[in-house]
């Protein structure tokens, strides 16, 4: 009774995932979750109990009533005719399907579009808003709800089951309308060129590298809008026609002085052409325009980076608007009863997934190391701390420590402060301006770029550290080192086991039992646990104190103190900030140790060993901290140890970068494989197409082609695995050669 290649959830109660869905449509905020099929089953017979079950899929047709049913109808001839073991006490009859409903998210109106079939009999459709009440559904509606569908399948599912003009007719009836959908969450108010239609459509067209139609469309909307101007110029630029690109920006803005997303796009285009000085006028302009929007400030921070002012770049950053990360559109589902997940036979035939079987036994890792918080951060946390790493990549962390001394209000200087002045004009200390610049830039700081009030600060603490979802311990060591990094910690301190196998529970008693001991002595001594450089606590009223941000304690100090007059020159660091400050620090803690015990294993002429999945984690580690190298040997080993999707992915980026042919077609079969057997069927667009198509964007699709025939890859998964990739480049002509010769 089972459905053959379609994975399916059983209902415990008939119609329960329909009732659940529609009773959380109110809370969807986005594009909305995946479209939900729900058929019911039946035997006929007297005295056996109808079925319900339900799946999701991405990319079906969804213009109107008829595409639904037909995607329904179809999945009449798929229902397997062997009994099952559910009902293997009983004589099972014949199962078919006499019904069911299609439900698709109209992101547009926030509406659910519905489609129920009933076979034999007729089919209906109708609209489900937020108050659980039926509509009519609109031609109007119909048009928003496909449109939704396709920038999901886009955007979340990587599915692309569709036809392209009509997608490219959808979106531009749709177009001003695109900021009621959302956006990323970097953005805080989506506008008309800001929004997840316009990422939709940037990222369809700039995956395969194919920005001829994106100009089509934004030449006809850049008439009515003229900030359409920014992703025009941005897809001709796409298109290396920088000429054309620069005469849409200086007449843009021109109209618009006061886009920022122009201002970043011609930003940008400086950048790339090393004109970095002038970028950071345009970036400072683009402050000035939207101060309230992370983005721009981001952009300014990287600016300020690669003009090597690395104490602006750092009070840049602690200048960001940080926003309140919301999930993607998701609905929760009652438990089923069972599910039904089969793998298609050509994949398990094909062998190429047999190491997956066996990863479960490979999946243990060390408490230490899953305990990091940082990969635990979204939104503009997770793009505030990639800043941060960059810039103790560029500068290393004692001088990072140095920078944040210089800029930032320290605990000593606090203190000095406090005794010398014990009643203050502001019991908030000095005045959090966040201004752009650093002390004795007096002529810029007068421009007022932005400034954040305490007062919001003080509000909700919370709202700027939602997105850090672990804490750091409180008696984390600091790293120290002359060659930029942490030095390995003293016999006395808890190492990061990256040796030999896991002992969770061992690990956080040693833990715990290292925490209080060092309590007690930091008590006894008033001071650190020796050998460690980490700052200590403020102590006294945090009201009067500047503070860090998880855990409302008081702010930290990196140095000793600075002259005496420097104290009113600085700025409070917030409180996301400082804690990003400790999460880099387990990062680079953790990383040091692990290299540390590499030299050490391999100077003995020791086998270093590790799980598969501590090996992942460590080569996101080192990613995150820009080590290319170490990262890619991390992601081998975990192959090494077990089948990894995300390491065959994480190295299809790596070897596709490096122009390796030979090594990203073996990554993206297999990735090709795997997408397969968890119901990933689309070709465009996905990771896996965009770097395939960058390597024959750089070497022509006749090498690539005959590069993978030559790999000797089983007939069926060239077929049906790598065969659409490639008849997707031949088809909408994005390379230099168009002839396909795999098959």
């Amino acid at each position: 009774m089972d459905l053959k290649d379609v994975p399916e959830f059983y209902e415990v109660d008939l119609g329960e995932s329909l009732i659940s869905r529609t009773e959380t449509l109110a809370s969807f905020r986005e594009l909305g979750p995946p479209d939900l099929c729900h058929i019911i089953k039946t035997t006929g017979k007297a005295g056996t109990k109808d079925l319900g079950s339900y799946h999701y899929v991405s990319g079906v047709d969804a213009s109107s009533s008829a595409s639904l049913a037909a995607y329904l109808n179809s999945l009449t001839y798929t229902v397997e005719e062997a009994p099952s073991w559910f009902f293997s006490s009983k004589p099972a009859g014949a199962w078919k399907i006499r019904g069911g409903a299609f439900c698709s998210f109209n992101a547009f109106s926030r509406v659910d579009v519905r489609v129920e079939v009933k076979i034999p009999g007729g089919v209906e459709a109708y609209v489900i808003d937020a108050r659980g009440e039926r509509h009519e559904a609109t031609p109007q509606m119909w048009q928003e709800v496909y449109l939704s569908a396709l920038l999901r399948a886009i955007l979340y599912a990587d599915d692309a089951n569709y036809a392209e003009q009509r997608f490219v007719a959808a979106a531009e009836a749709a177009f001003f309308k695109g900021w009621q959908l959302g956006s990323e969450p970097e953005i805080q108010v989506a506008t008309v060129v800001s929004n997840h239609l316009t990422s939709g459509i940037m990222k369809y067209f700039g995956d395969a590298f194919r920005f001829g139609p994106a100009v089509n469309l934004f030449e006809k909307l850049v008439v009515k809008e003229g900030e359409v101007a920014c992703l025009l110029a941005q897809s001709y630029l796409g298109m290396n026609e920088e000429v054309k690109a620069v005469r849409v920006l200086q007449a843009a803005l021109q109209n618009h002085p006061q886009s920022y997303s122009l201002l970043h796009v011609q930003c940008d285009f400086l950048r790339s052409k090393d004109k970095h000085d002038w970028a950071l006028k345009l970036a400072k302009q683009a402050v000035n325009c939207a101060p309230s929007e992370f983005v721009t400030w981001a952009k300014l921070t990287e600016v300020n980076m690669e003009l090597g002012r690395f104490s602006d770049a750092l009070l840049t950053l602690n200048s960001c608007p940080m926003f309140t990360y919301n999930e993607r559109d998701l609905h929760r589902m009652p438990t089923p009863a069972r599910s039904h997940l089969p793998m298609k036979e050509f994949i398990a035939a094909s062998g190429i997934l047999d190491d997956e079987a066996n990863s479960v036994h490979n999946n243990d890792a060390d408490v230490a190391l899953l305990r990091l918080p940082a990969p635990s951060l979204r939104g503009t946390f997770a793009k505030a701390y990639a800043l941060l790493a960059k810039l103790v990549s560029q500068i290393g962390w004692d001088e990072l420590l140095k920078c944040r001394s210089q800029v930032f209000v320290m605990e000593e200087e606090y203190r000095m402060q406090k005794a010398a002045d014990p009643a203050p004009d502001s019991p908030a200390g000095p005045s959090r301006t966040n201004g752009l610049n650093g002390a004795g830039d007096d002529e810029e700081e007068k421009e007022g770029f932005g400034p954040l009030a305490i007062e919001e600060d003080e509000a909700d603490d919370d709202a700027s550290t939602r997105a850090l979802h672990s804490e750091t311990p409180a008696n984390a060591a600091a790293p120290t080192s002359s060659d930029n990094l942490p030095t390995p910690p003293s016999p006395s301190i808890p190492t990061i086991k990256v040796s030999t196998e896991s002992d969770g529970e061992r690990e956080r008693e040693a833990i715990a039992a290292f925490e209080d001991s060092a309590e007690g002595k930091a008590s006894a001594s008033g001071g650190e646990v020796p050998g460690v450089e980490k700052p200590q606590t403020v102590h006294g009223d945090p009201e009067e104190a500047p503070t860090t941000a998880a855990t409302g304690a008081p702010e930290t100090s990196a140095t000793g103190v600075n002259a005496p007059g420097s104290f009113s020159n600085k700025r409070l660091c917030e409180r996301w900030l400082d804690n990003l400050f400790m999460v880099l620090y387990e990062d680079l803690r953790v990383y040091t140790i692990w290299r540390a015990e590499v030299a050490h294993f391999k100077a003995q002429h020791l086998p270093y060993r590790k799980t598969g999945t501590e090996w992942e984690i460590l080569g996101e580690l080192a990613q995150r901290l820009h080590h290319k190298e170490e990262a890619k040997d991390a992601f081998q080993r975990a192959l090494d140890a077990k089948f990894s999707a995300k390491a065959w992915l994480k190295l299809l980026e790596f070897y596709a970068d490096e122009g390796d042919v030979q090594r990203s077609l073996n990554a993206a079969i297999r990735l090709s494989a795997y997408q397969h057997r968890w119901y990933m069927e689309s070709a465009y667009p996905t990771a896996v197409a965009h770097q395939l198509f960058k390597l024959i964007k750089r070497d022509g699709l006749a090498k690539i082609s005959y590069s993978l025939v030559s790999m000797n890859v089983p007939q069926i998964v060239l077929k049906s695995v790598m065969q659409p990739y490639f008849a997707h480049a031949q088809t909408f002509r994005s390379t230099r050669r168009f002839r396909l010769l795999m098959l």
